[in-house]
């Protein structure tokens, strides 16, 4: 007998960032075949000096993501949905941290997300509830801004 669930899609995103989510995501299918080397390696590439993701922005981009990819928005899309994401708010100019690890506690299980603002986004868990493995985060010293200006500088959604 199995259990019954329903996934969530976000409902009444923009056209525009659904059309920019179809854009990227059979680029992030096809990063999420690669192996983890390769992936933080074309990641560090394309993040190039972009500034640092807004949570508002990578909620943006996370939710545009899941509202056209099915097995994005399902429990055992977390690779191409962190990639997905990532791919968006860099087409938006932005590069949120993406992240590879665990779960902290019990069951084992590996996991991929994105983090903006140093939390992660649309988890719905604590700040501590994963261990980061591998990440990728906005490039030092290249449009970073500090946190003071970095809500009135950094660009919005578009």
């Amino acid at each position: 007998m199995s259990t019954p669930s329903a996934l969530v899609r976000p409902t009444g995103i923009p056209l525009t960032h659904r059309l920019g989510a179809h854009l990227v995501l059979p680029l992030a299918r096809l990063l999420a075949r690669l192996p983890p080397r390769h992936i933080t390696t074309v990641l560090g590439f394309l993040r190039g000096r972009a500034a640092a993701a807004t949570p508002r922005q990578a909620q943006a981009a996370r939710d545009a993501v899941c509202a056209v990819s099915l097995r994005c928005a399902g429990p055992q899309g977390c690779l191409p949905r962190s990639l997905g994401t990532a791919l968006l708010c860099r087409l938006w100019g932005a590069w949120p941290t993406w992240c590879t690890g665990v779960r902290m506690v019990p069951p084992f299980a590996a996991h991929a997300w994105v983090e903006a603002g140093g939390r992660p986004v649309g988890e719905g868990v604590p700040d501590d509830y994963f261990s980061r493995l591998l990440v990728v985060d906005p490039a030092r010293g290249g449009a970073q801004l500090p946190p003071d200006r970095a809500g009135s500088a950094v660009r919005d959604v578009p």
